[in-house]
């Protein structure tokens, strides 16, 4: 440990980083000293007082990561504590599912860091140089612990571009030449991990599948359904259900899900959601539940002003077609857009619908991806409940 690169960093990331926050800016870094890209290096203050361990990425806005204490080693057995303590905590929160978030990166203390279970499969994503380095690791720690039978890498998002690492994906350990069919609230899904979205499924909207069970009756129609998520879970009780994307693939996979659980109240459509609403506004068609569950609008900050038209534009068709009494379920899972700004445009679309709305829920995430108290980065998914009143 003694030959390890030192980094020296501005007074101002002492109280950021006894908040409990593990990154640090560029603009922060006084002397990189003798670090390479993905170093696992001492961080001192101005003074020389240690701070703690961190992966240096001197391509990156963001320099450094914290993964450990100052009074911490970070070596082998420090790493499968780590992630036994991930385990363990997913043991307590996850139920119901053979599909969710093994590692959260940040909030499980292993920044850059995401593996996602599958059933009897794993997915990695390794989205710094340093977690990179011990990719290898990651995979043998896996192996031992759980003898999976494939572990595949995700490695083919934009994240790592940033990080001037290279886009990759495929298996990395054992054998996969289909789909991987997993059980989740009850319902079976078969999920590609290695060219679907996200890692095959979106996992942090697991549980807020089930509270959109729960509402369910009638006429529903969840947009942007992908492989039918939230339609499958709003089939078991609605009378039928129309389940609306863009992708073609997307909705080939929705229909064999909802074969695979033999549910055949769901009409899956291909189309534009923005105008699909509009055409079935004209058509004077009534709903009495929607999900809105949209891709990222605002994936940077300077893409929010358009994002903000965007989400307004489908909440308001949305609540054009609920019926008095309705349900949106709507939900946003760009960062930049706070659960504040949210809130606005619903108030705003209400208005220009001419409905009156109260919010019964507001949920995030999964519990399986948890927000971590001193990162507000860590919270994305915002989703609002609401019922049409008038």
């Amino acid at each position: 440990m003694s030959s390890m690169a030192v980094v020296t960093v501005h007074p101002r990331v002492g109280a950021r980083r006894r908040a409990g926050h593990l990154w640090v800016y560029a603009s922060d870094v006084l002397d990189s000293g003798q670090a390479a890209s993905g170093d696992i290096v001492r961080v001192v203050d101005a003074r020389g007082k240690p701070m703690g361990f961190a992966f240096y990425s001197p391509s990156s806005q963001i320099a450094l990561r914290f993964v450990a204490d100052a009074n911490e080693t970070p070596e082998p057995e420090f790493w499968r504590q780590r992630l036994l303590a991930a385990a363990a905590y997913r043991h307590q929160v996850v139920e119901d599912t053979e599909a969710y978030r093994l590692v959260f990166g940040e909030s499980d203390r292993l920044p850059s860091l995401i593996i996602d279970r599958y059933g009897d499969s794993f997915v990695l994503q390794t989205l710094t140089p340093g977690m990179e380095r011990l990719k290898g690791m990651w995979v043998d720690l896996l192996r031992e612990l759980y003898a999976p039978r494939a572990i595949v890498e995700r490695n083919d998002v934009k994240a790592r571009t940033l990080e001037g690492l290279p886009l990759q994906k495929g298996v990395l350990d054992g054998s996969l030449s289909e789909p991987v069919r997993i059980r989740m609230n009850d319902l079976i899904f078969e999920v590609d991990v290695i060219n679907g979205q996200k890692t095959g499924a979106f996992l942090d909207q697991r549980e807020n599948y089930r509270v959109a069970a729960r509402y369910a009756r009638g006429r529903c129609l969840d947009g942007f359904c992908f492989n039918g998520g939230f339609a499958l879970h709003l089939a078991r009780r609605a009378e039928s259900v129309l389940a609306v994307d863009i992708s073609a693939e997307a909705l080939a996979a929705g229909r064999r899900n909802a074969e695979l659980n033999g549910l055949s109240n769901i009409t899956f459509v291909e189309a534009n959601l923005f105008d699909y609403l509009r055409e079935l506004d004209k058509r004077r068609e009534a709903f009495d539940l929607i999900v809105l569950d949209p891709p990222a609008f605002a994936k940077s900050r300077a893409a929010l002003e358009g994002a903000l038209r965007g989400y307004k534009e489908i909440n308001l068709r949305a609540l054009r077609l609920l019926r008095p009494g309705g349900i949106l379920m709507t939900c946003s899972c760009s960062y930049h857009l706070s659960e504040e700004m949210l809130l606005a445009i619903l108030q705003e679309a209400a208005a220009d619908a001419g409905r009156s709305c109260r919010i019964l829920e507001r949920r995030t995430q999964a519990r399986d991806h948890p927000v971590l108290l001193a990162m507000p980065e860590t919270y994305y998914l915002k989703c609002v409940v609401l019922h049409v009143v008038q």
